[in-house]
């Protein structure tokens, strides 16, 4: 076998492969033994017919066109290989000569991952907001987590702002009762904003026993996203009442013995939070410097998958779960068509260059993922999917997934690999030393998001 490689453009090449007609013997052998299985000749047991019989019969052709069919990818391959290509997808054959007994010619083209230069990034600078927990930070998370200790008891009294009410609801469309329309004994703290809108005016100043009408456009059931005529009738008023912000609610709510201690500890939580968020927010911003670095050519059908899959799992997956369509959700972003879709072109175009180039570097500095790592990165995608660890690994397993997880890993240790390297400062000019730990696990996530929910480029990339 022969081949030669053209170069269409920077992501694209056209194999041309000569193969001697010897090379098919293997092939042909298979093919006859095919056939001879799938079809009966009088006067012969079956399996055992002539190959002249066979040809005869059903044509030399349906052989030759059997034996190419079988013989095709093995010769692709070795051609892909033998130019070290490292092709995206499926490729298109065109067979250009087919001479029995003489010689079968092919071409492939077929998209490849761009060879990139990966430039010196040890001069990379990114500024983040600075770690700061105030006097207001600590009294909001004390006061959120009084919130959770707050009792309730009925009053007779009008509804007021921070009263929970028991209510029953009855939603009409074009004057209809929906089936899943009515709902009673709901509880509903009023302000909080977690049933619909214009329900907290229509229950304020509302007694135990009083109703009232209001529209709202529903956010889900079988008639989400349409304007429903609402009928809240309130069958019990409640004050909430909170706890007093002592020693004594100290020990109610946490391990603590006193509310100082609880405070202290509110602040080396919320301190924590912060030095993540930092260390996400210099990921972030050390993975768009490094992209400006380096000039990525991105396949044509390889974005056009991409951005297909990110449409489909944004309307069929996200959107889908919460009963909206598409154009309800660009209603409620404030978003035209025209906008949708530059944004995803836009983050399709991200995710494949972060993956080539984070790929690259993978290589570059040789990294590879240890048992530990992988199993660390599976535990956390299991939770974060909401199965076990034992269901989401034997599914990773049973999908052949194994390989992109792998890969998220090891691109998420060359990222922080650039961090590492880069100079990463705060809004006070404080240069940020970041934790190893945090540094990786933000990093992993930080490709993830960038590359987004969709795997297309992986999965060309395997095909």
């Amino acid at each position: 076998m022969k081949s030669a490689v053209e170069t269409l453009n920077p992501t694209r090449v056209r194999l041309t492969v000569e193969v001697p007609f010897e090379e098919l013997k293997d092939s042909l052998d298979a093919a006859y033994k095919k056939i001879n299985q799938q079809v009966t000749v009088k006067g012969f047991r079956k399996g055992k017919i002539p190959a002249r019989v066979i040809d005869q019969r059903f044509g030399r052709g349906a052989v030759l066109e059997e034996a190419v069919n079988d013989a095709l990818p093995k010769f692709y391959t070795e051609a892909v290989n033998e130019a070290e290509l490292s092709p995206l997808g499926q490729p298109d054959v065109d067979i250009t000569e087919l001479k029995d007994g003489e010689t079968l010619n092919f071409t492939a083209e077929v998209d490849i991952r761009p060879t990139l230069e990966i430039p010196d990034y040890s001069g990379i600078e990114v500024e983040v907001d600075a770690v700061e927990v105030t006097d207001e930070d600590i009294e909001k998370s004390v006061e959120q987590l009084r919130e959770r200790f707050a009792s309730t008891s009925p009053v007779e009294r009008a509804a007021e702002d921070g009263d929970v009410v028991t209510i029953d609801l009855e939603a009409k469309v074009d004057a209809e009762v929906l089936e899943d329309g009515i709902a009673n004994g709901v509880s509903y703290t009023i302000g909080s904003g977690e049933l619909l809108d214009g329900i907290d005016d229509a229950v304020k100043g509302l007694e135990a026993g009083g109703e009232a009408t209001f529209t709202s456009e529903l956010k889900g059931g079988s008639a989400a996203g349409k304007e429903a005529e609402v009928t809240v009738k309130v069958t019990q008023v409640a004050a909430r009442e909170l706890p007093e912000l002592d020693d004594e609610f100290a020990q109610l709510a946490s391990e603590f013995d006193t509310l100082d201690e609880l405070k202290a500890d509110s602040r080396k939580r919320l301190a924590n939070m912060k030095q993540y968020d930092q260390a996400t927010q210099a990921q972030e911003r050390v993975l768009e410097k490094l992209l400006e670095l380096v000039e990525v050519p991105v396949p044509e059908k390889l974005l056009e998958d991409e951005i297909n899959t990110r449409k489909h799992n944004l309307e069929h997956h996200q959107l889908g779960q919460m009963g909206l369509t598409l154009e309800k959700y660009l209603e409620i972003q404030g978003k035209t068509v025209e906008e949708f879709e530059t944004e995803t072109r836009e983050a399709a175009v991200k995710g494949i260059k972060t993956q080539f180039v984070l790929d690259e570097l993978v290589k570059k500095e040789n990294l590879n993922v240890n048992q530990e790592e992988l199993t660390e990165h599976l535990m956390r995608r299991a939770a974060s999917s909401g199965m076990s660890p034992d269901q989401f690994a034997q599914a990773v397993v049973e999908g052949g997934q194994v390989p992109l997880l792998v890969g998220e890993v090891a691109r998420g240790k060359a990222l922080a690999v650039v961090v590492e390297s880069a100079t990463v400062k705060d809004t006070n000019g404080e240069v940020i030393d970041l934790d190893d730990e945090d540094e990786t696990e933000a990093a992993i996530e930080t490709v993830e998001a960038a590359e987004g929910a969709s795997e297309a480029t992986e999965e060309t990339t395997e095909g």
